[in-house]
């Protein structure tokens, strides 16, 4: 979503960084293109006035105290990114529990914005961590939003409380006030409410969200926006902010086109947190929002932390040991081996969106989007049609096995000798990197890098026995 700004910033500071010695018109200059490249994105006039502002003065007091061969530039950088940090809302608040459970978060906000998908994702997010989350269907408005939440519900393994059929038919403000009851009563620590929206703000709207906070007393209130409105986001959250009321935000559709106008906007201009952030339609595109993270992204330096995060999860523990005491020992990384990786790998979700969270990813907008997500579907394809003896050694491959698993896989003999031929090469690279060589890349999904754990130790061959001088005098000598 913030790749055109991205892009943008990083031209602004690589023309400073080609200056050398910077001068105050150069910082000026600089700033003003951040500050077209803001307003192009859509954020508030406010926010951009009140960023830029800050970061003029604050870059242009640091400028004298630079001392001559020092990297000017960067500290300039660093002042922009400490400043960007600080309008998205300086750092990730998690969702207040109650002292005495369940935990109740009312969702609010327009029609369209993703609210039902949303609770479904927030159920699953706090399931993953350890909480009984029940999801109450209080949207009675929009057509089959009930059938809509039960659906999604029962994707993440999560109950749904829904006495009314919705469209239109039931109580709202009873059917969240017995649901609350209901997760007393069957010990839920958590209950998510889903409430209706409109097209736009209207005082029917305000009426009902309120009457469902009155009634719930909701230890957050979250208001759900997408992300793709800019401005209009913000207009709406000073809506809600001025009508119900809430506690933090949450964007959805951060993998749109949008121009980035309300992550940009919103924290400042309501004074409430982001707190999370949905990127896409899957129900694991969710996750806590970090302000450092995105600041970090839109100044190009990537995410590193959230992609490690995401590794950790994908790839079993056991597994990971597993391999690394395999190349320790000397055994052969086999194809059963890279199937668990590329299994892993699915897991993480979009390869796109994986390695636009690498640093310097916007100077490989071109690599990324033509990156085809089905290869690694492809690969596992040829993988599983090789039978146990065929994965474990490869030798056995002759040109009749392998039309068999080109049949097999439904691809071409040339793909099963190309599959082959690399994970030939990695093999050998896997060797080369323990026995002390420096580690090629090979260009296949899942073997650029040796397996986590750190790096193995080399092992030390044995020395010879030197042979003792027959000689009493100089072999006590020696021995001594």
């Amino acid at each position: 979503m913030l790749e055109s700004l991205s892009s943008k910033f990083s031209k602004a500071f690589n023309s400073l960084r080609s200056r050398g010695k910077i001068s105050e018109k150069d910082v000026e200059q600089t700033i003003a293109e951040i500050r077209t490249a803001l307003l192009e994105a859509d954020a508030a006039l406010d926010v951009v006035n009140s960023f830029t502002s800050a970061v003029l003065e604050k870059a242009l007091e640091l400028l004298p105290t630079l001392q001559a061969g020092t990297n000017q530039a960067q500290a300039i950088f660093d002042v922009v990114n400490t400043e960007l940090t600080a309008i998205l809302g300086g750092g990730a608040r998690r969702v207040r529990f109650a002292k005495n459970p369940p935990t109740v978060i009312m969702l609010a906000g327009l029609q369209g914005a993703g609210k039902t998908t949303l609770a479904a994702k927030l159920a699953k997010f706090y399931k993953d961590l350890g909480e009984t989350p029940l999801l109450v269907a209080s949207d009675l408005q929009r057509p089959n939003a009930v059938n809509q939440l039960q659906v999604v519900g029962q994707s993440v393994g999560v109950p749904v409380f829904a006495p009314e059929p919705g469209n239109g038919i039931g109580n709202p403000v009873k059917v969240a006030r017995d649901g609350i009851e209901f997760a007393k009563n069957k010990l839920h620590s958590l209950v998510i409410v889903d409430t209706a929206g409109r097209l736009g703000v209207d005082q029917e709207l305000m009426k009902e969200a309120i009457s469902i906070r009155d009634a719930v007393s909701p230890n957050e209130i979250l208001f759900v926006v997408d992300a793709m409105i800019g401005q209009d986001a913000v207009r709406t959250a000073q809506a809600f902010q001025d009508g119900v009321g809430f506690d933090g935000v949450v964007l959805t559709k951060l993998d749109g086109d949008a121009r980035g106008g309300a992550a940009l906007s919103i924290a400042s201009m309501t004074g409430k947190p982001i707190m999370f952030a949905s990127t896409g339609e899957k129900i694991s595109d969710f996750d806590i929002f970090y302000p450092e993270r995105m600041a970090s992204r839109i100044l190009g330096l990537g995410d590193v932390a959230t992609l490690a995060e995401q590794a950790k999860k994908a790839f079993d523990g056991d597994s990971a040991k597993k391999l690394e005491d395999k190349f320790i020992a000397g055994e052969d990384f086999t194809l059963d081996d890279f199937l668990e990786q590329l299994e892993a790998m699915s897991k993480m979700g979009s390869m796109g969106k994986l390695l636009g969270m690498l640093p310097g990813a916007g100077q490989m907008k071109k690599q990324i989007e033509n990156f085809d997500e089905s290869e690694i579907t492809r690969t596992k394809a040829i993988v599983q049609s090789m039978t146990p003896l065929e994965r474990r050694d490869l030798k056995v491959l002759n040109g009749s096995r392998r039309a068999r698993i080109a049949t097999g896989s439904g691809r071409k003999v040339s793909d099963v000798n190309a599959l082959v031929d690399k994970f030939t090469a990695a093999q050998k690279m896997m060797k080369q990197v323990r026995n002390g060589g420096a580690m090629p890349g090979i260009g296949m999904p899942g073997m650029g890098m040796p397996p986590m754990g750190g790096a193995p130790k080399k092992v030390q061959a044995p020395q010879k026995k030197k042979s003792k001088s027959g000689n009493p005098a100089k072999r006590a000598l020696e021995e001594s």
